[in-house]
């Protein structure tokens, strides 16, 4: 394993935010210890990851401190001493930032996006060069919330913001193998003015998931010993019109049988046969107002209401195609089974499912009803207890052999 990575085995690095924050509110460390720690790890492997366009060292020690000072005069931040990163495109002054550092969250600085003439989004633009994938080095980290998926899987952060247009937290976090959900388009205000887009973050575990979405939505959202039973699901390999690898099918369809075998969800068969939804996509993006694509998304809603009048939750492959190389992903357009949830607004979620033959990781989504992300919560917590590998291993850890894959991967930037 490259030296740089093996502390990922233990110490702040493998935690995630849930127990950072509480080991900072009960006084068991500090703040400042623990984004000491962050930015020890960032100053590490940044070098050659490229995950960070601009970090702010002294400034989210300051913050630290007030931390603190704060936990000392007795206050409870959720997020206390949690060292985070943020979207470039979204800044430190964005809603969702301002309410998580109201958490006590800390912001270390931000993290890469794509060029805005870049026809594919699926990597991170720095100065320094291309954002990589912690798992291989000559694949992206998937995008456009690059530089977030990758800092979080490369255990510089636990949490990390982003958005999603059209698949640009699910996407990422699938290739990186992390997890991020999309919330039900409209529940958080946004600028886009076409409607597509949504807040989120990408983070490590359910529980994490869960307490970022209780801040940003103000709703308590948990997970704890929360097992669902006998949930009704869907599967859908294609959606009916996407081309996709049959090895990110088979990855995908195993961890969902995991939960089948566990008895957390009961299959319900049917089809589910959408209408592509890239011209309603690309026409809502270029003119945000009612048009021809109102009759593509009529059909597809009636569709899916179709399949929610059967199913609790949908199940599908993340990513039609696996972690690409930096020349781009050539035809293929790895949107294509995340895209049509930002068109309908049905909240989704990306969860690790296992990995392929090339060592890349490879994601499950799982897609509600509009309003219903504590579904989406409830799953991906089954999947990690039910997942053939630990659930903070992570792209520097050395690992446990896998079912669906050979032993993980050391990361080697």
């Amino acid at each position: 394993m490259d030296d740089g990575l093996a502390a990922m085995d233990d110490g702040p690095a493998a935690m995630d935010a849930t127990a950072v924050a509480g080991m900072v509110t009960r006084r068991e460390a500090s703040a400042v210890d623990m984004v000491t720690a962050a930015l020890a790890r960032l100053d590490d492997v940044d070098p050659r990851l490229r995950a960070f366009r601009d970090t702010w060292p002294d400034q989210a020690l300051a913050t630290a401190r007030a931390v603190d000072r704060a936990v000392a005069r007795g206050e409870r931040p959720r997020l206390a001493g949690v060292p985070i990163a943020v979207k470039a495109w979204q800044r430190i002054q964005a809603p969702q930032t301002e309410r998580l550092r109201r958490e006590g969250c800390v912001v270390v600085g931000l993290t890469s996006v794509p060029r805005p003439s870049t026809d594919w989004q699926t990597w991170g633009h720095t100065d320094r060069g291309p954002t990589l994938n912690p798992w291989r080095a000559d694949r992206t980290p998937g995008g456009s919330s690059a530089g977030s998926a990758a800092a979080v899987a490369a255990g510089i952060v636990p949490l990390a913001t982003g958005s999603d247009g059209a698949g640009s937290l699910r996407i990422p976090a699938a290739w990186c193998g992390v997890l991020a959900l999309k919330p039900t388009n409209g529940r958080v205000p946004t600028r886009d003015p076409s409607g597509l887009a949504a807040l989120g973050a990408v983070v490590r575990t359910a529980r994490d998931a869960a307490l970022h979405l209780s801040v940003l939505l103000d709703e308590p959202f948990t997970v704890d010993d929360d097992v669902p039973a006998g949930l009704r699901a869907a599967w859908s390999t294609s959606l009916g019109f996407a081309a996709v690898d049959p090895e990110q099918a088979a990855v995908a369809r195993a961890a969902a049988d995991r939960l089948s075998e566990a008895g957390v969800i009961a299959w319900r068969p049917g089809p589910v046969r959408l209408l592509d939804p890239e011209p309603a996509w690309r026409e809502m993006r270029e003119r945000p107002s009612p048009s021809a694509a109102a009759q593509l998304r009529s059909v597809n809603d009636a569709r899916l209401r179709e399949v929610f009048d059967r199913a609790d939750v949908l199940l599908t492959p993340a990513t039609p195609i696996p972690a690409h190389g930096h020349a781009g992903p050539g035809t293929a357009l790895s949107v294509s089974l995340t895209w049509g949830f930002n068109v309908s607004g049905h909240p989704a979620i990306s969860i690790p499912a296992g990995f392929g033959r090339d060592g890349t990781p490879v994601g499950l989504q799982v897609v509600a009803p509009h309003g219903h992300e504590a579904t989406l919560l409830r799953v991906a917590a089954a999947v990690e207890r039910h997942a053939p590998w630990p659930v903070l291993a992570s792209a520097s850890t050395s690992a446990s052999a896998q079912t669906s894959a050979p032993a993980r991967p050391a990361a080697r930037y």
